[in-house]
């Protein structure tokens, strides 16, 4: 299984009430569920929700903790790592987001809160390969998803698979080695021009 990066967003958009509970477990499907220690495919992701989302998780289960514009939820997903749910006001607009913190790293709570604001601050739209690439995974239905078997090499195996139509007809795919063209087909069209940042 690849790990992924520490602090990501996986999904452009605000999440309805149905995409919410997807994007909360996003990894279900992951064929050693329950067999490893998997908080490193969780701990980071983060995504934006509706008012009403935030609203409905804080009030199922006493918090955990309330820090200001933030509460963790008092269940844990896996080891260290829980849901922690923001309400946060960038450029001037109050907005709500779910991100996954390991709270055996104390900082991590505020390193997410700066980490959104920071991506969500800036002027110019722009998407990075991996952002557009967790939009696809968390975007594409269970049934043209999954994870790489018997039928890729071994040292690809468990890694995350998508369906990809074309010649020599339907097949799955490595999401990691996805074409720029393959990536944006599977785009949203709001999504598919928007530019990659520039190089720092």
């Amino acid at each position: 299984m690849t790990l992924l990066a520490p602090i990501r967003k996986i999904y452009f958009g605000i999440a309805d009430r149905h995409q919410t509970f997807r994007l909360f477990d996003r990894h279900a499907g992951r064929p050693d569920r329950w067999q490893d220690d998997d908080g490193a495919l969780y701990a980071g992701e983060w995504f934006e929700i509706a008012q009403a989302q935030h609203d409905y998780m804080l009030e199922i289960l006493p918090p955990l903790w309330m820090r200001g514009e933030m509460f963790a939820m008092r269940e844990f997903l896996t080891g260290s790592i829980t849901s922690v749910f923001y309400t946060l006001s960038i450029n001037g607009v109050k907005r709500y987001f779910h991100a996954y913190c390991n709270l055996f790293d104390p900082r991590s709570v505020h390193a997410m809160r700066d980490a959104i604001v920071e991506r969500e601050r800036r002027p110019v739209k722009a998407i990075t390969r991996d952002e557009r690439i967790e939009h696809i995974w968390s975007a594409t239905h269970d049934d043209y998803r999954g994870y790489a078997g018997a039928d890729f090499r071994p040292e690809h195996r468990g890694k995350r698979t998508v369906i990809v139509y074309g010649k020599p007809g339907t097949r799955f795919e490595l999401l990691e080695s996805l074409t720029d063209q393959q990536v944006s087909e599977k785009l949203p069209v709001h999504l598919r021009h928007l530019p990659l940042p520039e190089a720092a």
